[in-house]
Formats: structure tokens, sequence, C-alpha cells
């Protein structure tokens, strides 16, 4: 899943946001549905009384967590929407327990706490002074609104019980969140930014619909299987850990020794919310 940061950085270069969004979603579509078609033919009746929470889920998890980091990413750095995104799992967790009555532990929230840590000592560097001086733009609000929709499509894709297999659940969902950004395309396309399709486009869109795509969208499903929404809601601060890993290998950057302490107290947080 940390892969959509590779996309995020690289990828807009060469495709408009809204744009790798909708391609992403829509190519993920096409590659499973010769392997699904004839399954979802028979499922129809399933899926007649599910598509509206597809529809939902699609929005949420494709439209929403699709599009909104990549729009973020035009007018906040990189800092910034790292510290907002790490908010998600609290939203999981807040929501879970309030709607869902979902049980809280004091080591849950140790966990939690350590992770936070963590996270924050990547990145402002292990500098305090870079944390009061960070600046908050509109991009900001794109990526708070990003990390509640990742919140509230994990807590239903984990409480929306469905009759469909996995698969062809999470192919719908992609169906339908290409659907829910469809229109926001074709605005991106007529009044803002048309879209070249280039080598680099078809490489990006392939890539974002393949890695943070269909194998880490099926996974973190799977996950959820076995450990419930909050649980896999901190899978996210892993995700930071794994970020500065592709910065080092493919973006040059260094990793010092804030990343060490960083990684040691998310893996410990993460540790300490599994524990029972």
């Amino acid at each position: 899943m940390a892969s959509n940061l590779v996309v995020a950085r690289g990828g807009v270069e060469f495709v408009p946001p809204i744009a790798l969004a909708f391609w992403r979603w829509t190519v993920v579509f096409i590659i499973l549905l010769p392997f699904i078609y004839f399954s979802l033919k028979k499922n129809s009746k399933i899926i007649k009384n599910e598509y509206k929470k597809l529809f939902f889920l699609g929005a949420m998890g494709c439209g929403v967590c699709g599009a909104f980091p990549f729009l973020a990413g035009q007018t906040t750095t990189v800092a910034n929407m790292g510290i907002i995104y790490t908010s998600s799992p609290i939203f999981i967790i807040l929501i879970s327990s309030i709607f869902f009555r979902e049980k809280i532990n004091f080591i849950k929230i140790i966990g939690l706490t350590s992770c936070l840590i963590g996270v924050f000592s990547i990145i402002i560097k292990g500098d305090l002074n870079l944390l009061i001086s960070l600046k908050f733009t509109i991009g900001d609000l794109w990526m708070l609104a990003s990390a509640i929709g990742w919140a509230l499509y994990s807590i239903y894709l984990f409480y929306w019980k469905t009759k469909l297999p996995i698969i062809q659940r999470f192919a719908l969902i992609a169906f339908f969140g290409a659907v829910s950004l469809f229109p926001f395309y074709i605005i991106e396309e007529f009044m803002f930014q048309k879209t070249t399709f280039s080598s680099e486009f078809f490489s990006w869109v392939i890539f974002a619909a393949v890695s943070p795509g269909i194998i880490a969208f099926l996974l973190y499903a799977k996950t959820q299987e076995k450990l419930g929404a909050s649980l896999t809601g901190f899978t996210l601060y892993i995700f930071t850990v794994y970020a500065a890993i592709y910065g080092f290998l493919l973006f040059d950057e260094k990793l010092e020794i804030y990343h060490y302490i960083g990684t040691i107290l998310v893996f410990f947080g993460v540790y300490l919310a599994k524990k029972k």
C-alpha cells in the first residue's frame, strides 16, 4: 500500500490527479473482469441487493482516498500529508467504538500512542521545531477528508457483511469507485488539465492499479477478516515506515537515526495493539 506514495510522487508529473485515480480503478476492474465475469452473472441478485453499499465503499475507498491525496499533493507538503493521514486509525477506533461498540483497552491506547510518536519522529526528522513551523493549506483539508474517507471505508468494509467472494466484491468496489470519479474526471479534463495518453501514462496507471490497487486492497480486506477494523487500521503506521524505505531505494533519500527510532516505536506500538 505504501507504493501509492511512489505514484503520488512520480505519477502526478505525467497524469492529472483525478485522471490518475479514475483510470487506475477502471484498469483494476478491467484486469479482474475476465476472471469473475461468469461468477458475477450468477450472483446478480446479490449484487442488486448490495449495490448501494458497494457504491459507498467505492466512493470512499477508491474515490475519496484515490483522488484526494493526489489533489492534496499539489498544495501541501509530504510531511503535512503524513501527519494528517495518521489520524485515520484514530477515526477508525473512535467510530468503531461509538457506533459499533468495539472495545478499546488500555494496551491498545499505549500502542496507538507509540505508533503516533514513531510516525511523527519520522515525519519531522526528529526535530520538534519542524513540527511547530509547519504551515497548513487547502491541501491539508483534502488530506483530512481522505483520512476520514479511509476510516469509513475500513469500518464498513468490515461491518457490512456480504455474500460475495472477496475478489468479486473488490472488483465491484473498484467499478463503483471509477463511476463515482467519472463526473470529476470529465470536469478536470475539460476545465483544468487534459490527459496525455503517453507511455508514461500507461506505465503509472498500470502500476497504480496493480501494486497499491489490486494487491494492497485485497490484502487489506483479507487482514480485516482476521484482525478486525481498528487493529487493521494500525497498518497505516507501518505504511509510513515503508514509505521511508521507498524513499531510500527509489529517490536517493537518506535513512537517518530518527527513521530507525521511529520504526522501532511503530512496530512496538503495533505489537502492543495486537497483544491480548
